[in-house]
């Protein structure tokens, strides 16, 4: 009786497995073998996996391609000095073997030499019967090198090799996109699909780059065509929706967005969309039903969790708003957008302190804005916190040097101070930078403001 292939490769994974927990050693001809270590590497058992090669080898000491599936697992370990010189002695018995020349490419990429990692793969190109991998190997060594262009080359050669190749695909557009040639992408795609004018992934990323360039119309109609050529297209209906938002009509992207709910699994995403297509039409319960929905599915989606302050925040309801951004920074506490949002609420609460430390966290989380600089200032000095006020200020300036905003507050810091000199230094610097802004000082320093000394120089700098 005549095993089919699939039954004689299950057999040897369970005659190896077997032999592993029985300790006794089983013959297996080296095709067997490299089944084997196949089978293990693309399960990701690496362990296994090397144990098989081990083995192997010693049953087979010479055969060429556990040697190779040897040096795989040494580059993948950093042994790049062993690997190297398995390859030189393979190569000297083997030279004509394109696999010799794709791992050696293999070792000058985990090097950083990318070119020499090129020229190696261009020389396993001429021997190759597989030309559509290698010129996938060239492409990303290109793109390592960030040489768009030649990537997008090797690219387009693989898809005219096979042309179901959606990698390929995918990564020419990116390319497109990257050197932000969008006209020439679409281009490309309608080209592409006079060949294959059912190609429902050429049709959704024309949708993509219309939806880029604000051509609503051709991308609702590109996005139809990839739904009409697989009417379970799931990425179709989302994008289709995004559109249908943009158009303003809402009711027909909340339809869509609904389809994907029934085509798989619901996701975060779709209730988010769904929800803010909701409150756009005015209807309140079901924005929030939706936004609660998103939260619940992926507590992970920080656009859900904004969504969902944002919604109670316009509705001036803060103690809500507050209430839904403290169970978004419970879980995700590096997240800026949330502790901005914690700031802002806040300080409509009049929590001052609490205020300062949503802004001094987003600070800290690397929210550069010049708002936020400015507004902890205000904050600190509606605590009293001077001397604190006066260092975020000069952090401030490391940014945004010359900034009359900057400038009028230190003054008015430091003649709080009552230094004098300085304040009197950075008055003269805010009203040359800009005099218009003095009205800074009179908000939040009035009484500094309305001394005849700082009144005279105002106007002396107002009246220039």
């Amino acid at each position: 009786m005549h095993l089919s292939q699939n039954e004689e490769h299950n057999f040897s994974l369970t005659k190896f497995e077997s032999m592993l927990k029985t300790n006794d050693i089983l013959f297996f001809d080296s095709n067997e073998f490299e089944v084997i270590i196949y089978h293990y590497l693309e399960n990701g058992k690496f362990a296994l996996a090397k144990k098989a090669v081990k083995l192997g080898l010693e049953q087979h000491p010479h055969a060429t391609n556990l040697q190779l599936f040897k040096v795989e697992i040494l580059i993948f370990e950093d042994k790049l000095k062993e690997a190297d010189e398995i390859l030189n002695n393979l190569h000297e018995i083997e030279p004509s073997n394109e696999e010799i020349y794709i791992q050696k490419a293999n070792i000058f990429s985990k090097r950083d030499a990318h070119q020499q990692a090129i020229n190696m793969l261009e020389t396993a190109l001429d021997i190759s019967a597989d030309e559509a991998e290698i010129h996938a190997l060239i492409a990303m060594e290109y793109m390592f090198l960030e040489d768009y262009k030649n990537a997008k080359l090797n690219f387009m050669k693989c898809l005219e090799l096979d042309n179901e190749d959606y990698a390929a695909l995918y990564n020419i557009i990116y390319c497109f996109d990257f050197l932000e040639q969008q006209r020439e992408a679409i281009d490309y795609l309608n080209m592409y699909l006079d060949k294959n004018p059912y190609s429902e992934v050429a049709w959704h990323q024309v949708g993509k780059q219309y939806f880029d360039l604000k051509d609503y119309d051709r991308a609702l109609t590109a996005f139809d065509f990839a739904i009409i050529s697989d009417d379970t297209f799931i990425g179709a209906y989302m994008e289709k929706g995004k559109v249908l938002e943009k158009m303003k009509r809402f009711n027909e992207a909340i339809e869509n967005y609904h389809i994907t709910l029934k085509l798989d699994d619901p996701t975060a995403f779709a209730y988010l969309r769904i929800g803010k297509c909701y409150e756009k039409i005015k209807d309140q319960d079901l924005a929030l039903q939706y936004y609660t929905k998103a939260v619940n599915e992926d507590p992970l989606l920080d656009k859900a969790w904004l969504a969902i302050t944002d919604f109670h925040f316009k509705k001036l309801d803060y103690q809500k708003a507050l209430y839904y951004i403290n169970k978004a920074i419970a879980i995700d506490e590096e997240n800026v957008l949330y502790w901005k949002r914690y700031a802002k609420i806040n300080n409509r609460l009049n929590f001052y302190e609490e205020a300062e430390k949503g802004y001094k966290k987003s600070l800290e989380l690397g929210n550069y804005e010049l708002e936020t600089w400015i507004t902890r200032c205000d904050l600190l000095i509606n605590l009293g916190e001077y001397e604190t006020a006066v260092k975020v200020l000069f952090q401030a300036a490391e940014f945004y040097p010359e900034i009359a905003e900057i400038e009028f507050r230190l003054a008015g810091l430091y003649f709080t101070l009552n230094e004098g000199t300085k304040g009197y230094y950075h008055l003269k610097n805010a009203l040359s930078l800009d005099a218009e802004y003095a009205i800074v000082m009179e908000e939040l320093f009035p009484i500094i403001f309305n001394r005849e000394s700082v009144k005279t120089i105002i106007e002396e700098y107002q009246n220039k």
